[in-house]
């Protein structure tokens, strides 16, 4: 049995203003590379980078699929369905909107890989795939039959990624941002990984720069404290994604430097209190300071910061959204991504007050999709 594993884009020329040229690799692939038996054949294609090779036989083909890339993963499938291939889409958006993917696929697979992938993948060897699997999130300890997962990396050699690894410790965060779909996806759990795992997982492997690609590394600090001190004697640099009230923690911010940590992807969201208290961005709104004294922080411990922002709240004006870029150039951050408000699917942002209101723009939303 040979297993195809893709990872599309976001779009192409001829249909999207925005094309993904992301080099790093796509740690869900290699997760999912791992959980398949030995005795199956895995390729894996990345949309980003190279072309796919649609005539290229094989039993099986595995789409990944986020809200911003599913347009260009349902080409995708059509291209292989009208080959007669079977294709099985899973990921996030899969599980917050399954009625549309499902009409994209000849499986669905919702929740997390680790607990029913070697099902599906048994099934589709033996000819008799479900419509749909259903996994839970989280995964405990994100194990599989109690053993921890290692991504399958040589799927990645010869594609020109960056020279960062990707690794993950924790899924989740505990707070309930409106627009936040990874919020909807765990309702609000965290999800911790054994330490000892992500030791092994450095060790294993000959770069000693990662991104940990966890949804608030920040969300349980305790867990950070030890995540910390295990990483110090592995001398590696590392990058992640956390909330601003880890500024907070004056011991945390030390430990973090002292581990390699380069700098963090992290949530400013809006410069305007009306618009954080829509957004129900608690880490924050707490003694508001318009960031001056998380920024100085960040500063006072060497710290790069990457900060996003969003950008169409109903207090946004064109004034608002200037003065917006003006702080980001004041403050020199490392990088600043301004991000449009988007109703992600399931989310809070998506439904407005009445029940009319919420059906008319979730018929929006799918047939937009």
């Amino acid at each position: 049995m040979k297993l195809t594993l893709i990872k599309p884009t976001i779009g192409r020329m001829e249909h999207s203003l925005y094309i993904d040229e992301g080099r790093m690799e796509p740690l869900m692939l290699g997760i999912l590379a791992t959980l398949t038996p030995d005795d199956v054949e895995v390729v894996m294609y990345d949309d980003r980078m190279e072309q796919i090779p649609f005539d290229e036989p094989t039993d099986l083909v595995a789409i990944t699929v986020e809200t911003y890339t599913a347009r260009r993963a349902y080409e995708i499938a059509s291209e292989y369905r009208n080959r007669g291939v079977k294709v099985v889409m899973g990921g996030i958006h899969a599980s917050l909107l399954p009625e549309e993917v499902i009409q994209h696929a000849d499986s669905l697979f919702t929740g997390d890989a680790e607990t029913l992938w070697h099902e599906l993948i048994n099934d589709a060897r033996h000819h008799r795939l479900k419509a749909r699997y259903d996994a839970p999130v989280g995964t405990g300890q994100i194990t599989h039959c109690g053993a921890s997962v290692l991504p399958r990396r040589d799927i990645f050699r010869g594609k020109d990624y960056l020279p960062i690894s990707l690794m993950q410790f924790s899924r989740g965060c505990r707070f309930a941002c409106q627009f936040c779909a990874v919020t909807q996806y765990f309702g609000r759990k965290h999800y911790l990984r054994k330490i000892d795992d992500v030791v092994r997982e450095i060790e294993q492997q000959e770069r000693k720069f990662i991104f940990f690609v966890d949804d608030n590394i920040a969300s349980d600090q305790t867990a950070l404290t030890e995540l910390c001190h295990a990483l110090i004697p592995l001398k590696v640099n590392w990058i992640s994604q956390a909330s601003l009230d880890v500024t907070k923690n004056s011991q945390l911010m030390s430990l973090m430097q002292k581990s390699g940590c380069w700098g963090n992807v992290m949530g400013f969201e809006s410069i305007n209190p009306l618009s954080l208290k829509d957004a129900r961005k608690s880490p924050n709104m707490r003694n508001f300071s318009h960031y001056a004294d998380e920024i100085a922080v960040l500063r006072d411990h060497g710290m790069q910061t990457w900060a996003a922002f969003t950008l169409g709240y109903d207090h946004d004006t064109l004034e608002s959204i200037e003065q917006t870029v003006e702080f980001a150039l004041k403050n020199r951050f490392a990088f600043a991504a301004y991000n449009i408000l988007m109703p992600y699917p399931n989310t809070p942002t998506l439904y407005p007050a009445t029940t009319a209101g919420k059906v008319a723009l979730r018929s929006e939303v799918v047939a937009a999709s």
